[in-house]
């Protein structure tokens, strides 16, 4: 059973959409048992996933309205078998902070071969939202064999 942390900067809009996404496909590949958590570099403890991403997953047939945000500490680094980042910030900020853990952060978009952020769709439209949604599914579905190799 791996344990897989999904980081974005306020844990309101990208992870906890990515983290609802990886936990389905996981649980469709009779892999329940995994966790998959997320948390922020910038958070604000507490605060609900954004109402656009809540609303992007509804249509989904996931609801992720329970969502409170965490900001990422060593705690949870040491808990993660695998640390995903949405942005190339995030990835070369926890290394340097947290160089123990260095070798099990990377960017979701490496699981697929590239090297890229993910753009944070925050204070923009719902059809920003549902760009960031789709991009992260397919994401999750490319990388997912690499996702599993990686945390396992």
């Amino acid at each position: 059973m791996a344990h897989i942390l999904i980081v974005c900067t306020a844990n309101i809009c990208r992870s906890p959409v990515g983290e609802a996404l990886l936990r389905k496909r996981l649980a469709e590949r009779g892999l329940d048992d995994w966790t998959v958590s997320s948390a922020g570099t910038w958070a604000q403890w507490q605060r609900g996933a954004s109402q656009f991403s809540v609303d992007v997953m509804a249509e989904r047939g996931i609801d992720i309205s329970n969502h409170r945000a965490r900001m990422i500490d060593e705690s949870l680094l040491a808990e993660a078998d695998l640390v995903l980042c949405m942005e190339t910030g995030h990835v070369e900020a926890l290394r340097i902070e947290f160089p123990a853990y260095a070798n099990k952060i990377f960017l979701l978009s490496e699981t697929v071969g590239k090297r890229y952020s993910v753009h944070d769709p925050f204070g923009e439209p719902l059809e920003m939202y549902q760009r960031m949604a789709a991009e992260l599914s397919e994401l999750i579905d490319a990388g997912l064999e690499r996702i599993i190799e990686l945390a396992s």
